[in-house]
């Protein structure tokens, strides 16, 4: 035959037979939604560098919660800006911190809602690392203890999985060990698994007043030149009792997320970080892209990867746009 027998053009013709036979899908009950909570009451303060997302007080949390909710949104992750800070960063692990009240009246207003809370010390201390630090230096192994305090204090508010993304060595398996020593052993660690030293963190760090008081974090988070450093970190943290890894960010790392999708039978999660989005947010508000399509495309590449959930600054236009 003088023209190929196969027309791929045949399944393209409609909306109804791209759909049909279409690969990847991304739904709203694939994704995480953040949210950053400030002491007080009728809190709402929009982020600049974050459009669309803001600063909530617990109770404006828990309102911001009941819509993601109606939204059909997996669930939602919680960071906090504490009233204090100190170098222990005693408010990340306190019963009464601003993470645990935003959690407490979560669950009391939400039903089906997943409750994940991020657990990392930079939001709270003084210095801004993201564990404890002596002589200049931040320490591995006296870091453990306060951040399975502060799983443990997360969970007893009620949260249903905790998230360390501190990528201090161990810290999986400290933490699974002081939850099933008090009785949690059905809550599940979603580990930052791979998260890399990355410049795409300014918007957050801006939002969570988490940047380092000196130096950088590049002694513990990973250097963005490495896969196989990624694929080690995975398997250790899965060793020590992850239940579901992530990397960090999404879509400079597609090509890690797909070789840790290769490498485990884990559910991946892949997070959508700040700056990818405030990126998307900035061309759109100079009308230079068609802002919808962007953001279905972008999830859609990070599934299509290999990640099962998606952690993201989009996830409520992602809803209201693919209800």
């Amino acid at each position: 035959m003088s023209f190929p027998a196969e027309r791929p053009r045949r399944l393209r013709r409609s909306e109804r037979l791209r759909a049909l036979v279409r690969e990847t899908r991304v739904s709203p009950e694939q994704l995480v939604y953040p949210l950053f909570v400030v002491p007080g009451q009728g809190v709402r303060r929009e982020i600049p560098s974050l459009p669309g997302c803001f600063h909530l007080s617990p109770d404006q949390a828990a309102r911001e919660a009941r819509e993601v909710e109606s939204l059909g949104i997996a669930g939602v992750i919680l960071f906090g800006l504490p009233e204090a800070k100190d170098a222990l960063g005693t408010q990340g692990y306190a019963d009464t911190g601003v993470v645990q009240q935003a959690i407490r009246a979560i669950r009391a207003e939400c039903r089906e809602l997943l409750v994940i809370s991020d657990v990392c010390l930079c939001e709270y201390t003084s210095h801004g690392h993201c564990g404890l630090v002596e002589d200049g230096e931040v320490k591995n192994d006296p870091s453990l203890e306060l951040l399975a305090s502060m799983a443990l204090s997360h969970v007893r508010a009620g949260a249903h999985a905790v998230a360390p993304s501190d990528m201090m060595d161990g810290r999986v398996g400290r933490i699974r060990s002081a939850l099933d020593g008090a009785g949690h052993n059905d809550v599940a660690i979603l580990s930052y698994a791979a998260k890399y030293a990355s410049a795409f963190y300014g918007p957050f760090r801006e939002a969570a007043d988490s940047a380092p008081a000196f130096g950088d974090r590049r002694g513990y988070q990973m250097d963005p030149a490495n896969v196989r450093e990624a694929l080690r970190e995975v398997r250790l943290d899965v060793e020590e009792g992850a239940d579901i890894v992530m990397v960090k960010p999404a879509l400079p790392y597609l090509d890690v997320i797909r070789a840790v999708r290769e490498s485990v039978d884990r559910p991946i999660a892949a997070y959508n970080v700040s700056g990818e989005y405030a990126m998307v947010k900035a061309a759109a508000q100079r009308g230079w892209i068609d802002e919808p399509r962007i953001v279905a495309e972008t999830l859609t590449a990070i599934r299509r990867a290999g990640a099962d959930i998606i952690l993201t600054y989009h996830a409520k236009d992602f809803a209201r746009t693919n209800a």
